[in-house]
């Protein structure tokens, strides 16, 4: 079948038009950040079976596959339309074709949610503190309460002394009982900018009563003041009583009602769910262990802080309607992520008056997969008798480089599908490989394609590593055996203790010049309450 092409035109006209339309750059993460439109969102070719049918709920979906020149887009492609997606072309030219038809490119992740957050800083002059100014606040003992509005786990990493993990869409909800006095001085911070800015507006906008400052440029502006970092820190935000709840839900949906959040019942939500001509996305904002409690039937769990910071990580679709529902926090943690997603131009409801006894599922939530190739296959205990009785079997993984590193199979390589012919260069020759993964249906994906590559025989494990470590078997962890280059993750500038001070300052040059560029693209339909 003859694939179609589309050119710059086509998806600006769609992207200004505000129509649906998923342009989708099928590379790796890490050339992916180093250049790419602002819409582009990144679901790389490696991953495609495991992640398209979750992120693009809607077969007829007008979707443009882009890479640089690799070919990766052409096979990504080809496989959206096996999986049954109907509407599939791939862009000319790739990132260069882009490029010459006076296309703006950008770098880094998510950059659509750190150049609104910039412009919200332009436009609304958010209130920030210097790191100096910060650490004389903390050390004079002020009445201070500096609030982390990182995921927890990049929080635990590295923090602001004294300070308190409270995800960005806890915020309004939260601080109330965290700083009760309103003469206590209230400090935002993330790693970077956006994620401080947002929640510092966050609280402005809700109209906190307390005087509310962002870190200015977050750890990274800390660390290049020289100043140090605590680590491994576990202080945590406590629940609040009914009153706090309620008083935090009116805030938060005056705040949405001015952004023009729409409101939607199980109705319009049930009609929703099998509408052909609109994609639509059903999140749920709170806590996962809230969700995991119980949740909507076919929502999915997206903590509304993060949902804000990586918007095109689990909604590709741009010009799509996106669902909200916060049914255990009187709406708070989806009326004030939907006030900013109304902000960066998506069409987005809060579900109301969703009662307890209608949380009727249970536990994470699972992806949905096309057919799964039948694999031979063999069991963690059986796996774990070979490689100590048999030097001819090796385990290769394809789960991200960042989950190898942190536990793998003892021996076993790291490989990515994307770079499959040259990772078997690498790797010992053997009579059989074992494919695992997490999760464990894309080395079932792997398989075939590796099969073609080798005599050898080719094997899964049944349930990939989750298998093995429920086994109680030993794990191996840090970067050993690598076949493939870690391309599946961007370093960010921000992440980890031990980072370049340049590259620190860098970043934060880039994200000052991120108004510019949105200027410059014209197509984001950004505005700021």
């Amino acid at each position: 079948m003859s694939i179609s092409f589309k050119n710059y035109a086509f998806v600006r006209n769609k992207l200004l038009n505000r129509e649906e339309i998923a342009l989708l750059d099928v590379r790796e993460e890490d050339p992916h950040a180093r250049e790419h439109p602002l819409f582009a969102a990144n679901l790389p070719l490696s991953r495609i079976e495991v992640d398209a049918y979750g992120k693009l709920p809607k077969k007829d979906t007008p979707i443009v596959t882009l890479d640089d020149g690799e070919g990766y887009a052409k096979l990504a492609a080809q496989r959206l339309l096996a999986m049954g997606f109907t509407d599939v072309s791939i862009f000319e030219g790739g990132v260069q074709g882009w490029k010459m038809a006076g296309g703006e490119v950008f770098k880094d992740v998510n950059v659509p949610s750190k150049a609104f957050g910039e412009l919200v800083e332009s436009k609304r002059h958010t209130p920030s503190l210097s790191a100096q100014e910060v650490k004389k606040l903390i050390d004079d003992q002020e009445d201070v309460v500096v609030v982390d509005v990182r995921r927890f786990d990049e929080y635990n990493t590295m923090s602001i002394p004294t300070g308190i993990s409270v995800p960005g869409a806890e915020l309004v909800l939260r601080l109330p009982e965290l700083a009760p006095n309103p003469n206590t001085k209230v400090i935002v911070n993330c790693a970077g900018r956006t994620r401080s800015i947002i929640g510092t507006q966050s609280l402005i906008n809700a109209g906190i009563p307390n005087e509310v400052n962002a870190l200015r440029n977050g750890t990274i502006g800390w660390t290049l003041a020289g100043q140090e970092l605590d680590k491994g820190q576990t202080r945590k935000f406590k629940a609040v009583s009914q009153a706090t709840t309620s008083e935090a839900a009116e805030r938060a949906r005056s705040v949405a009602d001015r952004a023009g959040v729409k409101r939607a019942s199980l109705a319009d939500v049930n009609k929703w769910k099998s509408q052909s001509e609109r994609t639509t996305y059903f999140f749920d904002t709170r806590t996962p262990e809230e969700y995991e409690a119980g949740h909507l039937p076919g929502f999915r769990s997206v903590p509304g802080g993060q949902l804000v910071q990586e918007t095109e990580m689990v909604a590709p679709v741009r010009g799509a309607r996106i669902v909200l529902v916060d049914p255990s926090g009187g709406g708070v943690r989806a009326n004030m992520p939907a006030s900013w997603l109304a902000q960066m131009a998506w069409e987005v409801y809060v579900l109301d008056d969703i009662a307890t006894d209608q949380l009727t599922e249970r536990g994470a939530w699972k992806a949905p997969f096309p057919q799964l190739p039948t694999i031979p296959s063999v069991d963690a205990k059986t796996l774990s008798h070979w490689l100590r009785t048999d030097s001819n079997t090796l385990v290769v993984d394809f789960s991200t480089h960042a989950n190898y590193v942190k536990g793998h199979i003892p021996g076993s390589w790291y490989a990515l599908r994307s770079q499959l012919s040259e990772a078997l260069l690498k790797l010992p020759t053997v009579d059989r490989y074992v494919l695992t993964s997490s999760p464990a249906e894309l080395a079932i994906f792997v398989a075939q394609e590796f099969q073609q590559l080798t005599q050898a025989e080719v094997l899964i494990l049944e349930g990939g590593n989750t298998a093995w470590s429920s086994a109680g078997l030993d794990l191996e962890k840090g970067a050993t055996h690598l076949a493939s280059p870690p391309l599946d993750r961007y370093k960010r500038p921000y992440e980890g203790t031990n980072i370049d001070p340049a590259a620190m300052q860098a970043y934060l040059d880039w994200e000052f010049g991120l108004v510019e560029q949105l200027g410059k693209d014209g197509t984001h339909h950004f505005w700021v309450l």
